[in-house]
C-alpha cells in the first residue's frame, strides 16, 4: 500500500500537473484532472492510471475523477487586446473637429490599425452621415450593441443610428452619461482603438469620459483663429487636470486656395494653432486646408482619407504622426 503524500508527488508526475491534489474523505479520493487539449483516447488512458494508482492508497475505496478542460480552454484562446480609447475634442463647435475624428479614423485604418469609431456628440451626432451609414440601425446581443459599417469596413456607433433623423434629444446629464456609455461598451470584436469623436466645450460628456472610461491620449481640434484658440486651451486644461496625456494639436481650415485663380488666402487666419501648441508645450500635428473637396465629400458620406491627393495626404500626415504616438505609448 501506499501512503497520500508519496501518491501526490507521483500523480503530480504522471500528470503533468494536470491532476488537483487529491482529498479523501471516508474512504472516497476524489480529483480533477485538466483533460483540455488531449485527445479522447489518452484522456481515458490517464484516467485508469490515476485510478489504478489511486486504489493502493491506504483507506481508499473508491475514486472520482473530475475531467475539466477549463483551464486550458483559457488559455488556448486568443488574448484579446485592451480597447484603446483616442478622444478627439474641441473647446468650441464649428470647427471640423468631426470631420477630422471621421478622416482620421479612416487614415488609421489604411495604416493597419483595428480602429472603431464613437460619435460622442448625442445631441448633434455626425458620423453616420460622414462615414456613409445613415440608414443603418444597429443590432443588439447580451444588452450590448453591435456597430453598424461605416466607410471601409470600419466599425462604428452614434445617436444617428438609434433615433429617428432630425430628432432632438432633450435630455439631462444622468442619460447623456448613460448613453456614451452605451455606445463605448459596445461588441467592437477584435478592435482595438475606439476613436472618440466628443461634443464641444468641457461639460458632462467630457467628465465620464476622462473619469469612467479614460483615454490613452486626447488630440485637440481648432481653427487658427483666436477665438477658438481660446476655448481650445480650455480643452487642453480638462484633459490634463483629469491625467489624460496629449498627443497634439491640429489646425484645421488653415488657409483656403481658390479654386479659380489658385491664390492663397488665410480666412482664419494662419499658424496661430501651431503657436498655441508651443505655448502649451504640446506636439503640433499638422494643418488640415479650408477646401471644397473636403466639405463635398463630407457632406457624401466619402471621407477624403478614405481617397488619394492632396487632401488625403493632410489627414494621413496628422494620422502617421498620432500612429507613432500610440505605438510609443503602448
Amino acid at each position: 500500500m501506499t501512503d497520500l503524500a508519496d501518491f501526490t508527488a507521483r500523480l503530480t508526475a504522471l500528470t503533468g500537473g494536470r491532476a488537483s491534489t487529491p482529498r479523501l474523505k471516508d474512504g472516497v479520493m476524489t480529483i480533477a484532472l485538466d483533460v483540455g487539449g488531449l485527445p479522447l483516447d489518452k484522456r481515458d488512458g490517464l484516467a485508469a492510471a490515476i485510478r489504478e494508482g489511486a486504489l493502493t492508497v491506504t483507506g481508499v475505496t473508491d475514486v472520482r475523477i473530475a475531467m475539466t478542460a477549463e483551464r486550458k480552454a483559457e488559455e488556448a484562446a486568443p488574448l484579446k487586446a485592451p480597447l484603446r480609447i483616442l478622444a478627439v475634442a474641441s473647446g468650441k463647435g464649428g470647427v471640423g473637429k468631426s470631420t477630422l475624428s471621421a478622416n482620421l479614423a479612416v487614415a488609421l485604418h489604411r495604416l493597419g490599425l483595428k480602429v472603431g469609431l464613437v460619435d460622442a456628440d448625442i445631441y448633434g451626432p455626425s458620423q453616420a452621415r460622414l462615414m456613409g451609414s445613415e440608414d443603418q440601425k444597429p443590432q443588439a446581443r447580451d444588452k450590448k450593441l453591435i456597430p453598424v459599417t461605416g466607410t471601409l469596413g470600419i466599425p462604428m456607433l452614434s445617436m444617428a443610428h438609434l433615433v429617428e433623423p432630425g430628432k432632438a434629444l432633450a435630455w439631462r446629464g444622468p442619460m447623456v452619461g448613460n448613453a456614451l456609455t452605451q455606445l463605448i461598451d459596445a461588441e467592437w470584436s477584435d478592435t482595438e482603438l475606439l476613436v472618440v469623436d466628443m461634443p464641444p466645450g468641457t461639460g458632462d460628456i467630457q467628465l465620464t469620459m476622462v473619469q469612467k472610461h479614460k483615454p490613452v491620449g486626447a488630440l485637440i481640434v481648432s481653427t487658427p483663429q483666436d477665438l477658438a484658440l481660446i476655448d481650445a486651451t480650455r480643452a487642453v486644461s480638462l484633459f490634463h487636470q483629469a491625467g489624460v496625456p496629449m498627443i497634439g494639436l491640429v489646425e484645421n481650415m488653415a488657409g483656403y486656395a481658390c479654386p479659380h485663380c489658385g491664390e492663397l488666402s488665410d480666412p482664419f487666419g494662419h499658424g496661430g494653432a501651431e503657436s498655441k501648441a508651443g505655448d502649451l508645450s504640446m506636439p503640433f500635428l499638422g494643418r488640415i486646408p479650408l477646401a471644397i473637396d473636403i466639405r463635398q465629400r463630407s457632406d457624401a458620406g466619402d471621407p477624403p482619407a478614405a481617397g488619394e491627393g492632396v487632401h488625403a495626404d493632410a489627414f494621413h500626415a496628422v494620422a502617421r504622426k498620432v500612429a507613432d504616438w500610440l505605438k510609443a505609448s503602448a
